[in-house]
């Protein structure tokens, strides 16, 4: 049974993974997201991936463009996980990821959907390559 939830333990909060995310992780573009990863060692064996959001507040001074963004993009994200999981658990890979929206102007919710599902194919790829 698919589950399209995105719990706590999901979410990337914790401050010291942040900052050695963006200081030894990898990263690509897929306008309008780069993508920053890297192999982790999760506290939970239940999800192989903790995923963040940001959107910058220069380009989005109102905060409610900038969380309006960063929902949708958990949403596209929630929906189109699945596969995600399963490939990074068979292959016995933990992420973390960070997602973060590089645009000037609030993408519709179908253009956020096609760019996520190209987005996990190619961390799929790249975080199998790497190991």
């Amino acid at each position: 049974m698919k589950t399209y939830s995105f719990n706590k333990e999901e979410k990337l909060k914790s401050r010291k993974m942040i900052e050695t995310l963006f200081r030894e992780g990898k990263a690509f573009s897929i306008f309008p997201y780069r993508v920053i990863y890297m192999h982790a060692s999760l506290h939970t064996d239940k999800y192989p991936v903790q995923a963040g959001f940001s959107v910058s507040s220069r380009k989005f001074p109102h905060a409610v463009d900038r969380n309006r963004i960063k929902r949708l993009g958990r949403e596209a994200y929630r929906l189109q996980k699945q596969p995600f999981h399963t490939a990074l658990r068979d292959s016995g890979l933990q992420l973390a990821v960070f997602f973060i929206y590089t645009d000037k102007k609030i993408a519709d919710f179908d253009t956020l959907s096609r760019k996520f599902s190209v987005i996990l194919e190619k961390l799929v790829k790249e975080a199998g390559k790497k190991e």
